[in-house]
């Protein structure tokens, strides 16, 4: 077995999010499903960007978000996805190399006869703070099996992988050579299921990926969860999921968290929030706190707590990058770090 060198690496769609505050009735109009993330054209793009109010660029992408905030717990943090040689590219790989992530994906050049823009998802809060994703994946679409570095999958402890991979068909290989390495050198392997749309459209092979053991771990929210057993009974899918999968993370917004495993279901409460601005990246953030526990020995309980306490602090202001110091947060809350 090769060497740990890095605590997690994250494989997902480098995206930088482009966030306007938008009215309910804006998304009637634009005839858009609150909460939900579909996938736009280029020309869809410029014209919802066109409509959208004032706007703020932040790096983002869900495993993007999830591997810079493990590396601002102090873990060892890489990442594979794809941008293009542009200046949202640029401005994506600066952002998270000044997080202490190792990201070295060759980018898309704009001289090759298949360029494509650097992605970006248009992501309009509505007043209670939810967040609705148009995405234009551009450059992300070539993430390929020969942007998988054998050798530092080989040394990353987890490997976090976003199940929007599964939407186009190169990074889908991308994502099963990643898997296949991690398990021959004897890692785990993490499958966050996005969002309730991306299970509709890849529910047979995502239950695949779970009951083959291709995955070890899984998060999801309640939605998700629903739509993948095609049930409106959580607790039914829960039951289902239990016989799935060694282990989960469901989280249940100001409910908190269930954890999951063939032997039990354990929920945990929520952290406080004084309030809720922007859920965009909660998820995202409940992810990294969980799987930073795991890296560092957290049973599973602690883990849970430590992916509330992020998520908490995420949603109480715009984008899903993290804007205090997690390490002294961590630690005020008790968490040995």
């Amino acid at each position: 077995m090769s060497d740990i060198r890095f605590d997690v690496l994250g494989i997902g769609n480098a995206i930088v999010d482009v966030l306007s505050r938008a009215e309910d009735d804006f998304l009637v109009r634009e005839g858009l499903i609150k909460g939900s993330m579909r996938l736009i054209d280029a020309e869809e793009a410029e014209r919802l960007y066109d409509h959208m109010g004032p706007a703020k660029e932040i790096s983002g992408g869900s495993a993007g978000n999830t591997i810079a905030a493990i590396a601002g717990l102090g873990a060892r943090a890489a990442y594979f996805g794809k941008v293009a040689d542009d200046h949202l590219g640029k401005s994506f790989a600066h952002d998270i190399h000044a997080v202490g992530v190792h990201f070295e994906t060759r980018p898309l050049l704009r001289i090759a006869p298949d360029h494509a823009p650097t992605a970006r998802s248009m992501i309009l809060v509505t007043p209670d703070g939810e967040r609705t994703m148009n995405t234009f994946l551009g450059a992300c679409t070539h993430l390929g099996p020969d942007d998988i570095d054998p050798a530092i999958v080989a040394a990353s402890e987890i490997v976090y992988l976003e199940g929007y991979l599964w939407d186009p068909p190169a990074a889908k290989e991308a994502f099963r050579k990643a898997s296949q390495i991690a398990h021959a050198h004897g890692r785990r392997v993490a499958l966050t299921l996005s969002d309730s749309f991306c299970v509709d459209r890849w529910r047979g092979e995502f239950l695949d990926l779970m009951r083959s053991g291709v995955v070890d771990l899984v998060f999801a929210n309640q939605t998700e969860i629903k739509a993948l057993y095609e049930t409106a009974d959580l607790d039914a899918g829960v039951a289902a999921l239990r016989a799935d999968v060694a282990l989960a993370a469901v989280t249940l917004s100001d409910e908190g968290s269930m954890v999951v495993t063939p032997d039990d279901v354990v929920r945990v409460a929520a952290a406080p929030v004084a309030a809720v601005v922007d859920t965009t990246g909660a998820g995202d953030l409940y992810a990294a706190g969980f799987l930073f526990g795991l890296s560092r020995g957290f049973d599973h309980v602690a883990c849970a707590e430590l992916g509330g306490l992020l998520a908490a602090e995420i949603i109480g202001h715009v984008g899903a990058r993290s804007q205090t110091d997690l390490v002294d947060l961590a630690r005020q809350a008790g968490f040995p770090m």
